[in-house]
């Protein structure tokens, strides 16, 4: 009998998503249930986005809430590497395969000659895709073109007409015209292979039986299914779970839920608690019961329980859970947890020395640095008016600064003030200008502690959250603002 082997590939190209947890959970107990095998594959192709400290951010989550795996780049395993930057020769020689077999085509077909295809498409109201311009090239004159160092990619070629019968566990076969389907590439020009052509090929050579991933990937499954009758192998079971959503059912976002794993961890949420509310994303015990621990959930796993409609992540719930296991704890153990959180020794170290100096008895010290114990602030929104800057300016300046950080990776006072001083600076102000306005974003103070000493300490979700929050409680940011702020943002070195 083949040993099931589920797996998750996430992107170490940003905060680690509670979207991975909910796949990675369901994955592992998939596999745990079954007697089978568990493995992480960082999928790292895009070499522009991805860093070593978002990967590590990937392991440290998913471990904090109790996701443990059998292979992956950290703990290594009988089919690595794992990770797909370093793959690139075995990617090389699938994708070599297929030109061989005429499956695949070189295309050299630039940039402007792609855009203006799918812009004359979208004026004739047709689907943009490519066109294939370069399907019918003379493969002797593709090669000499690729010897002469001509830059291309390469695409999969797929039928025009007819359906294609995508199985999948949980909604029977879906059919999908291949009138949909774009002649996918598979290798970019860079020499790395698409998530399509990497994930077929690692699929493979892993030994992956089954594949739960999420619905998004639904509509582009016969892309795949066809690569798997190109290189004639079998293809692994499909399972598209439902995405999570936001209270008002649209898909899960950061502008409207926190989506950081790590966020939640330093909210305070128990992992046992947070993994507990993940589980039940769609998904309930046999018993209906809401309270319920990983082993539970695996020793009673069955993926006919799972229920289609989009699972909502509601964090007032997840709170309401995450009360349930507190109360439940034995008050050592609360104790322990507390200390753990936000009372231990490395964290008290890290904000002692800014305090020290500002206080004479030790019971001003709540007071001052409450917010270093705290998830949201609340400042009163008088703090943010301006004497320079109008009402409209004040959200600019916050929300740009909130979408530098957003892409900062490396969390460190150095950096988190040159994102602030390059939005500054882009908009004609001083440092001194934009400061008053993080300080109460930040600490709910008008002043407080040094803020910027007080964002590298509190951490990049929190910073960015109270950021987001600030924006909110001056009104946010209106559809039409957003596309004119982030043609501005994209012009900010």
């Amino acid at each position: 009998m083949t040993t099931v082997r589920t797996r998750i590939a996430p992107s170490p190209t940003g905060d680690p998503h509670v979207g991975t947890a909910y796949i990675a959970l369901f994955n592992l107990c998939f596999a745990r249930q079954h007697g089978g095998q568990f493995i992480l594959r960082i999928e790292d192709t895009d070499q522009l986005r991805s860093t070593r400290e978002s990967e590590q951010q990937i392991y440290d989550a998913l471990r904090w809430l109790g996701i443990e795996w059998d292979e992956g780049p950290d703990v290594g395993g009988p089919h690595g590497p794992y990770r797909q930057s370093e793959r690139g020769a075995i990617y090389k020689q699938y994708s070599d395969e297929l030109v061989g077999k005429g499956h695949a085509f070189p295309c050299f077909c630039s940039a402007e000659r792609l855009d203006q295809v799918r812009a004359e498409q979208m004026a004739n109201k047709e689907t943009p895709r490519y066109d294939g311009h370069c399907l019918h090239l003379d493969p002797a004159d593709a090669q000499r073109r690729i010897a002469a160092g001509e830059s291309y990619v390469v695409r999969m070629k797929v039928p025009s007409e007819g359906v294609c019968a995508v199985p999948d566990m949980l909604r029977g076969t879906v059919e999908i015209p291949w009138d949909r389907m774009d002649m996918q590439v598979l290798m970019k020009a860079d020499g790395l292979p698409t998530y399509f052509l990497a994930n077929v090929v690692d699929d493979h050579l892993m030994g992956i039986t089954h594949v739960l991933r999420g619905e998004e990937w639904l509509p582009s499954a016969p892309k795949l299914i066809k690569l798997y009758e190109y290189f004639g192998w079998e293809q692994p079971v499909l399972c598209y779970m439902p995405l999570l959503r936001n209270p008002d059912k649209s898909k899960l976002s950061k502008r409207k839920n926190p989506t950081s794993i790590t966020f939640y961890k330093h909210m305070g949420f128990l992992p046992e608690a947070m993994l507990n509310y993940l589980g039940r994303m769609g998904w309930s015990m046999p018993d209906e019961r809401e309270k319920f621990s990983l082993a539970e959930m695996i020793e009673h796993f069955d993926l006919s329980r799972i229920s289609l409609g989009g699972p909502i992540f509601d964090l007032e719930k997840l709170s309401w859970l995450n009360g349930q296991w507190l109360r439940e704890l034995p008050v050592e153990r609360f104790a322990a947890e507390v200390q753990k959180w936000a009372f231990n020794r490395e964290h008290l170290m890290q904000i002692a020395p800014h305090v020290q100096g500002r206080v004479e008895t030790f019971s001003q010290i709540a007071p001052l640095a409450s917010f270093f114990f705290m998830g949201g602030v609340a400042p009163d929104a008088k703090l943010f008016e301006h004497k320079k800057l109008s009402a409209e300016q004040v959200r600019q300046v916050l929300q740009l600064i909130l979408w530098k950080l957003e892409a900062l990776r490396q969390w460190e006072k150095e950096r988190i003030t040159g994102c602030i001083q390059a939005v500054a600076e882009h908009l004609e102000l001083k440092l001194r200008d934009v400061m008053p306005l993080i300080f109460p974003a930040i600490t709910g103070q008008a002043s407080s502690v040094s803020v910027l000493d007080a964002m590298e300490i509190l951490g990049a979700d929190l910073s960015r959250f109270r950021l987001r929050q600030a924006v909110e409680l001056l009104g946010g940011v209106s559809k039409k603002e957003t596309k004119e702020w982030e043609k501005l943002y994209a012009s900010i070195p």
